[in-house]
């Protein structure tokens, strides 16, 4: 199914939005500038679903919610809005399907997430992975190509799984974050139907814990409950909020999000941040 582009208006919102004030046009440099710029605007986060509201795949809810309200979102909203500003702009994009952490999880998280592949005119005539809705940590479109890059603070790879699936992972200290995808059109009921899942189940992350995160030039930024986390060339600092007071603030000002209500969500993260370590405090550095 072709992504359906957005109208003049709206795409020139969207540019306003990030702060783009190039000459948008269907080329590398054109794709690079915008995909950075949105990751650096417009955070990762999940407050709707830990404030108990109903999310879709719509590109037009996500457009009114992400430029319109200046909020932020996860990767339905974040890749919808984006693939359609793209295909304005004359890109062809196709929206895929993913499964984050299906060597964990399986083929039954095949859905949980929505990234874009995008086809640039040469030189070099090239399909690009461009992703701004996996958590934030990707700043830069991938050739769809086995290799490995820095994207400052994070390294990323892109490789084949045993089963022929594209990987992408993303170092985070020790461990790592990746989804598996197919160079295929998604399959829209699948996305829906996960989209639902990961707001509703008590089994879901999003349901259990909230989360921000955004990219800051080569900072890292993340909120996950009550522990504010800063990566940078040095390494990670690490702190507890204290407040919902606290917390409304750094949403506002680490993460560009006005969402007062978000300090009602205060006792749950507690509860949920005491389930998870008990007496063990944050690390500090």
């Amino acid at each position: 199914m072709p992504v359906e582009p957005l109208s003049s208006e709206h795409l020139a919102a969207y540019l306003r939005r990030i702060g783009f004030a190039g000459m948008a046009q269907a080329d590398l440099t054109t794709l690079r500038a915008i995909t950075r710029a949105h990751v650096q605007t417009i955070a990762f986060e999940n407050i709707d679903v830990q404030l108990g509201l109903a999310l879709t795949t719509d590109t037009g809810a996500a457009f009114a919610k992400l430029v319109e309200a200046r909020r932020g979102g996860w990767c339905y909203e974040h890749n919808g809005v984006l693939g359609a500003a793209l295909a304005t702009i004359g890109f062809d994009v196709m929206r895929t399907s993913g499964a984050v952490m299906r060597q964990v999880r399986g083929d039954a998280s095949m859905g949980s997430h929505l990234c874009l592949l995008v086809r640039c005119p040469g030189p070099p005539d090239t399909t690009w992975l461009v992703d701004a809705g996996f958590g934030s940590w990707l700043n830069a479109p991938l050739p769809l190509q086995c290799g490995a890059w820095t994207q400052a603070p994070l390294s990323v790879s892109l490789g084949l799984a045993d089963d022929g699936l594209w990987r992408l992972s993303v170092a985070l200290g020790t461990g790592a974050m990746s989804y598996d995808f197919r160079a295929e059109p998604a399959n829209e009921d699948q996305l829906s139907a996960l989209c639902h899942w990961q707001c509703n189940d008590p089994a879901s992350v999003f349901v259990q814990n909230l989360t921000a995160q955004r990219r800051a030039d080569a900072r890292y930024l993340m909120l996950r409950g009550k522990v504010l986390s800063e990566v940078g060339a040095d390494g990670e600092v690490r702190r507890e909020l204290a407040s919902g007071a606290e917390l409304v603030t750094v949403l506002r000002d680490v993460f560009l999000l006005d969402v007062p209500e978000g300090g009602a969500l205060w006792p749950a993260i507690c509860a949920r941040h005491d389930a998870l370590f008990g007496a063990q405090a944050a690390p500090t550095t």
